[in-house]
This record gives C-alpha cells, sequence and structure tokens, in this order.
C-alpha cells in the first residue's frame, strides 16, 4: 500500500495525524505529509480511515 497526499487540496487539519500519526506528519509549511514510502499491513486500516475524514479528500491510496 501506497500513499499519498496531495499539498495543494491539504488544509492542514491534522485529522489524519491525530489517526495515524505513525504515517502523517505536518511539513514545514503546516501541511500534512506522509512518512513512510510502504505502509505496513498493520497500519493499513487507520491510513484508510484517515483517508476517509479528509474534509478534503487530499490522501489517495494505491
Amino acid at each position: 500500500m501506497k500513499v499519498k497526499v496531495d499539498k495543494e487540496a491539504c488544509i492542514g487539519c491534522g485529522m489524519c495525524i491525530d489517526i495515524c500519526p505513525k504515517v502523517f506528519e505536518y511539513d514545514d509549511e503546516g501541511k500534512s505529509v506522509c512518512k513512510l514510502e510502504e505502509i505496513p499491513d498493520d497500519l493499513s486500516e487507520k491510513v484508510n480511515e484517515s483517508a476517509d475524514v479528509c474534509p478534503v479528500s487530499a490522501i489517495s491510496i494505491d
């Protein structure tokens, strides 16, 4: 599983970071970024939840 955050769309609300801090963090601009290139299976449920709750649909999963 791979995850990408669209920095243009991200509003920096932090919901993804609250749900899955092992995968998401803030960058220098206060926007979310993915810390991992490959998401381990044990975090996939939290990553999917993060994508589902993103208010601007900035998280994409491959």
